[in-house]
């Protein structure tokens, strides 16, 4: 499939309330909890999968967030407040020792860390100081969406924008488009706005066209 275009990803910002939570009721609910003040822990960790939602879930609870990935040295970050710290295993050694310092002083001031890993601390290569740390927090799974579940909130979605999708058409979604819940909502709302556009009616032929644009800038 073809990227769609920059214009077309989700008009709203990554929430707890527009999160897909499929299996994860538990994990969600701890996570508010813990965002409200009643789990006292300084650390949170999500870990699972790729495109299971911990992305989502860092960048909705409004700390400042931070990925590893693009910086693994944590360049720049202080423990000013809160911080969402994404894919804690691309973490280089100066990373690491950055992160347990933030950690100690996080939780000096009563400040909290939230981290996302695809595997829980336990299993991370990491300092063995960072690790301790880490996994003495809350750490919890978010386990992916089954192929059902998303289906499910691909017809949600829809119903809410009053865009008349068809088992077939969800079907023809689920069987050509990114997997991911993100890339499925952005979908939902191209699909809507293409279909005003062009006064059409879902079909799966403009869905072909849809998922065929070449992306522009």
């Amino acid at each position: 499939m073809r990227q769609l275009t920059l214009d077309l990803l989700p008009e709203s910002p990554p929430s707890l309330d527009n999160f897909v939570a499929g299996g994860n009721d538990e994990t969600v609910a701890a996570l508010t909890g813990w965002l409200a003040g009643a789990l006292e822990a300084t650390a949170f960790c999500l870990h699972g999968e790729t495109g299971c939602g911990k992305t989502h879930l860092l960048l909705a609870c409004g700390f400042n967030y931070i990925d590893a990935a693009a910086n693994p040295g944590l360049d720049g970050v202080t423990a000013d407040g809160p911080l969402a710290v994404d894919n804690v295993e691309a973490l280089d050694a100066a990373g690491q020792i950055a992160l347990f310092a933030l950690f100690n002083q996080l939780r000096a001031s009563g400040e909290r860390l939230l981290t996302a890993a695809g595997q829980p601390p336990s299993h991370l290569a990491l300092r063995e100081d960072l690790r301790t740390r880490l996994g003495a927090g809350l750490i919890y799974r978010l386990q992916p969406l089954s192929d059902a579940e998303k289906a499910a909130a691909l017809a949600a979605q829809a119903r809410e924008r009053a865009l008349k999708l068809t088992p077939e058409a969800i079907d023809y979604l689920m069987r050509h488009a990114p997997r991911n819940m993100r890339a499925l909502s952005a979908l939902i709302v191209a699909l809507d706005r293409y279909t005003l556009e062009h006064k059409r009616a879902v079909t799966l032929p403009l869905l072909r066209e849809l998922l065929n644009q070449e992306a522009t800038v």
